[in-house]
């Protein structure tokens, strides 16, 4: 991933972490649960996509990063679908086994 895609995208996290709305974020959608924010960058013809979620109190975790790369027109592949909402279970698990849960 380009290093000027890894500054936007850690900007905008970094705003997710200190409580605030990014510019640009917005719920995932593609029948993946709201949980699952989704940032956008384009970049030399290429577009990149952050999946992360808030839904918890003392944690941003970043599911998964990629480059888009969809024969189906605008839609995410169901690869990357899949990988999402895997590692949300993850982060789900993981927060409440560290964290307590919410």
């Amino acid at each position: 991933m380009p290093e000027e895609v890894q500054d936007v995208f850690g900007s905008a996290l970094l705003d997710a972490q200190y409580g605030d709305h990014p510019a640009g974020a917005r719920p995932f959608g593609e029948g993946l649960p709201r949980a699952i924010m989704k940032l956008v960058e384009d970049y030399d013809a290429d577009t990149f996509r952050v999946g992360y979620t808030v839904s918890f109190s003392t944690a941003v975790y970043v599911l998964h990063v990629f480059m888009k790369k969809s024969s189906s027109g605008r839609s995410t592949p169901n690869l990357d679908k899949n990988v999402l909402r895997a590692r949300l279970h993850l982060a789900e698990q993981h927060y409440r086994s560290h964290y307590g849960g919410e």
